[in-house]
């Protein structure tokens, strides 16, 4: 399995749909940086964001989750409560090939301000937009910026194609087009 040049993401997303909108090179004036990189593409988060929530004292159970666990915010910027967690979902539409495996991993920019970023792999045939998890491990409240980078996403091509893709399983989570909630 080898990681992917920018021409390759370029290519794929330009002719086949595989990244949209796509963003041909890194922006950074005064924003997060987003956009294609040497390996990878720097995805941005939409401006949806659902909030966890302790005001109907709700348990965190995925086999029968609560929708009422979060607040939904829509905007520039959301606020990350101390110690607390947010669901965003990328700008971007991503339509995954059958001989990819896709990674993700938070910006440099967050970590260093204690937000991490926590995506699972994007499964060969996966396609939505991706939902993302940031936590905040501080103890103070954390700015998310909308409409910036928030995570780098690194593509890995497969020796040979799965015999079974997320798509041909009828995953879940696929074709997911908002902030998607765990489903069983």
């Amino acid at each position: 399995m080898s990681i992917l040049p920018d021409s390759w993401i370029r290519q794929m997303s330009l002719e086949h749909g595989m990244i949209s909108p796509f963003v041909d090179q890194q922006k950074r004036e005064g924003t997060i940086s987003f956009g294609v990189s040497s390996y990878g593409y720097d995805a941005r988060v939409a401006d949806d964001f659902k909030i966890f929530s302790n005001l109907d004292s709700s348990i965190v159970d995925p086999k029968n989750f609560d929708r009422n666990s979060f607040v939904d915010r829509k905007g520039p910027v959301c606020i990350i409560p101390p110690n607390s967690f947010v669901l965003g979902r990328t700008v971007e539409y991503f339509k995954i090939p059958r001989d990819v495996l896709v990674i993700c991993l938070g910006k440099s920019t967050y970590a260093r301000c204690g937000i991490i970023v926590n995506v699972t792999p994007l499964e060969p045939e996966w396609e939505g937009h991706v939902t993302l998890e940031f936590s905040n491990t501080t103890p103070l409240p954390a700015k998310i910026y909308a409409d910036e980078g928030a995570c780098q996403f690194l593509f890995y091509r497969a020796e040979n194609p799965c015999d079974v893709s997320y798509k041909d399983r009828a995953g879940k989570y696929m074709g997911q087009t908002g902030v998607t909630l765990p489903k069983l």
